[in-house]
């Protein structure tokens, strides 16, 4: 039987000072400023259309995206946050996650966020080396880096995630581990490290940055910064997540536990269950902020409904990213399917060690971690 799981909020800024070259997210270079009031109300709007179909269900995380959330002022993200609120309900607990740029940085203005609601803050660092932040065409230096995360300290964040790529051009092993040590020396609650990916209709794509690190170079750093950060207590939780004990982010684990978001903003996409129908959903909204600003009626791309067929893969593919994977009761819940259904090929799977029932939880063993996309490839 679907049961209707916990509820999230993403709400997408799309613009930004210059997109990175390596970036496939729906972004938009500023032109002329930027319609902050307009999208604001926008936003407002559209989160009242979408929440109308979540049955009064609480908000349990919001995260602010982009883009570059931090372009946009507290003024305006507090409003946003102010409006969510009045139409629906916050868990005691919520957290409320904002990204922002090191290069738009200030200290009033993170103070401000705080003062708004903003009580978890993503820093977008990528790397403390200038080399490679010239590289990977961010507008910020090391040094913006260093005083984005103090300045985020001194506002008062005690929730601090901190973004960090590897795999980067010309980088080695060591290299790697130096950045991630020096992430790690600043003690966030959370880091999120994960390889540079050259993706489709990126420039990246078009012209391939050289001197890329080949696929046993890229697993070297990557055995090497686990190992490393499970040292110094930061818990691997997800395929590219790492957190202090109890500062998983609560909002990418409702993600990938198949729980319900409404997605509001340019592109934003979204999940929603319907308990009566026995039906889960996807919604898209308009991705081009202009055409977005404009639809007034609804700014719904599209609405398409998971086939039940394709519902146990769509589980999966999220709650197996996780090292906890997820009860019989979550999968039967959340997909309104009987674990029967997944039950031979989970056996089967664990037979060959790559999966596990331990404590009522069934996940991946390190093997099979370690081998998830092909893993995931048995349920397709």
């Amino acid at each position: 039987m679907l049961e209707l799981p916990p509820l999230s909020l993403y709400i997408h800024i799309p613009w930004c000072v210059k997109k990175c070259p390596y970036c496939d997210f729906n972004s938009h270079e500023m032109q002329q400023g930027l319609p902050e009031r307009e999208y604001v109300a926008a936003l407002c709007e559209d989160f009242d259309q979408d929440y109308a179909d979540c049955e009064s269900r609480p908000v349990e995380s919001i995260f602010i995206g982009g883009g570059t959330p931090s372009l946009f002022s507290a003024e305006s993200i507090g409003a946003i946050l102010n409006h969510v609120q009045s139409v629906s309900s916050f868990t005691d607990q919520i957290e409320i996650t904002l990204e922002a740029n090191p290069g738009t940085a200030e200290a009033q203005k993170f103070k401000d966020y705080r003062a708004a609601g903003v009580n978890r803050l993503s820093l977008g660092i990528q790397s403390f080396s200038d080399k490679q932040l010239k590289n990977l065409g961010r507008i910020h230096n090391a040094q913006e880096s260093i005083a984005a995360i103090g300045l985020a300290r001194q506002a008062g964040f005690d929730n601090i995630n901190l973004d960090l790529m590897h795999g980067l051009p010309a980088q080695s092993p060591s290299d790697a581990l130096n950045d991630l040590q020096t992430a790690i020396d600043f003690a966030p609650e959370h880091l999120s490290w994960y390889q540079l990916t050259i993706e489709p209709n990126t420039v990246f794509h078009a012209r391939p940055p050289s001197l890329l690190p080949d696929d046993v170079a890229i697993s070297d750093q990557e055995d090497a910064g686990n190992i490393l950060l499970e040292k110094l207590a930061y818990k691997r939780y997800e395929v590219s997540a790492f957190a202090l004990e109890g500062r998983q982010s609560r909002h990418n684990l409702n993600y990938w536990q198949f729980g319900d978001y409404i997605g509001i903003g340019a592109g934003a996409h979204g999940k929603l269950s319907n308990a009566e129908q026995q039906a889960v959903s996807r919604t898209r909204k308009f991705k081009q902020p202009d055409h977005y600003l404009q639809s007034n009626i609804s700014r719904r791309a599209e609405t398409t409904a998971i086939d039940q067929t394709e519902l146990p893969v769509e589980f999966l593919l999220n709650a197996l990213r996780t090292r906890q994977g997820f009860t019989r009761a979550m999968f039967e819940s959340r997909t309104g399917l009987p674990f029967s259904g997944i039950e031979k090929k989970v056996e089967y799977l664990s037979s060959n060690k790559l999966m596990q029932e331990v404590d009522g939880w069934v996940s991946t063993t390190d093997r099979g971690f370690r081998m998830l996309n092909n893993l995931l490839q048995e349920f397709l």
